[in-house]
């Protein structure tokens, strides 16, 4: 049958994703999109410990916070709209009151911290070489967090800095981690801010500076989510309701890609066991006093103990509780 696509070759990896495997996500909406689905595997995951991240120098910069432990302060937060915020880190973590907003940032900051320390993939997003540099400090910021416009400068990182700036990082990860394995994606969403060609020229940038930056360090290799959407998922039905967003479905077929090459058989096993549960979860009966329903909560019940028996590791604690409060 003549195929309608032209599928992505992607060479199988033979340092294997599993279920002890610690996986630490930053950047673009795709990577929290793709963790989020990797957690809900009950893979040991931590996404943006920033919040969303669009820039390679913002990534950058803060990996570098948490290597040094950094710990925030007064002095690193700033007021506007009856807010108070970090430039390091994304709108979740402002709040009216500024010792709650560092306690988010520096509990989030510990975290990754010592996460990082014991990681073995780190997996980096980038969304967009355009950035927005503060006047005041001359720093790229994570977030302008509506502030005026006249505080910044646009600019478009240049692939040298980007290099640059990774090269030596990774040095640093290396020196904290030996263990530590970082995969590069770029987002396949479009950063329509700057128009059709200002987000092609974006993504040249960030293209061309990811494949320099991998060939350069061994502990580097690249997943090809940009390529499988703009070639394997060619067609406006794998993109949300804005045309710029992956969908649901999109953002799946990327994920039993990464699978496919990332994940070895016994932990595709154990994965079929977690979805079983996880389909049955999401099943909404409209009675729940039957006879049918209660079978079905007992069957549910015996799967996620043979789970949980044969996979210790396994957590369906709240899963448990649902089902006997049904």
């Amino acid at each position: 049958m003549e195929s309608f696509r032209t599928p992505v070759t992607i060479h199988e990896s033979a340092d294997k994703i599993n279920y002890q495997t610690k996986c630490l996500f930053m950047g673009s909406c795709f990577a929290d999109s793709i963790g989020k689905i990797m957690a809900g595997y009950q893979f040991p995951v931590l996404l943006n410990p920033f919040g969303t991240l669009f820039n390679p120098a913002s990534i950058a910069d803060n990996l570098t916070l948490l290597i040094s432990g950094k710990t925030f302060t007064r002095n690193d937060l700033r007021y506007h709209h009856d807010l108070w915020f970090s430039l390091n880190h994304y709108t979740a973590f402002s709040h009216p009151n500024p010792e709650t907003c560092l306690a988010r940032v520096n509990q989030a900051a510990t975290e990754a911290t010592a996460w990082l320390k014991n990681c073995h993939y780190l997996l980096l997003t980038f969304g967009t070489s355009w950035a927005y540099q503060y006047k005041e400090t001359g720093k790229v910021v994570a977030n302008c967090h509506k502030l005026p416009s006249s505080q910044f400068n646009q600019v478009l990182l240049q692939p040298t800095s980007i290099i640059e700036q990774y090269n030596q990082l990774l040095r640093q990860l290396k020196s904290m981690n030996p263990d530590i394995r970082v995969i590069f994606t770029l987002s396949p969403v479009r950063h329509w801010s700057n128009g059709a060609v200002g987000n092609q020229l974006s993504k040249s940038v960030l293209h061309y500076s990811i494949h320099e930056i991998v060939k350069s360090n061994n502990l580097a290799s690249y997943f090809p989510a940009y390529e499988i959407f703009m070639d394997e998922l060619r067609d406006y039905r794998f993109y949300a309701g804005d045309m710029l967003h992956p969908s649901e479905q999109g953002t799946r077929y990327v994920w039993e890609r990464f699978c496919d090459t990332r994940m070895d058989k016994a932990t595709k096993k154990i994965m079929a066991g977690v979805e079983a549960v996880l389909k049955a979860m999401n099943h909404r009966p409209l009675h729940t006093d039957t006879t049918n329903h209660k079978i079905f909560r007992q069957n549910t019940l015996k799967l996620i103990n043979q789970l949980q028996e044969q996979y210790p590791f396994l957590d369906f604690h709240n899963e448990i509780a649902q089902l006997l409060l049904n």
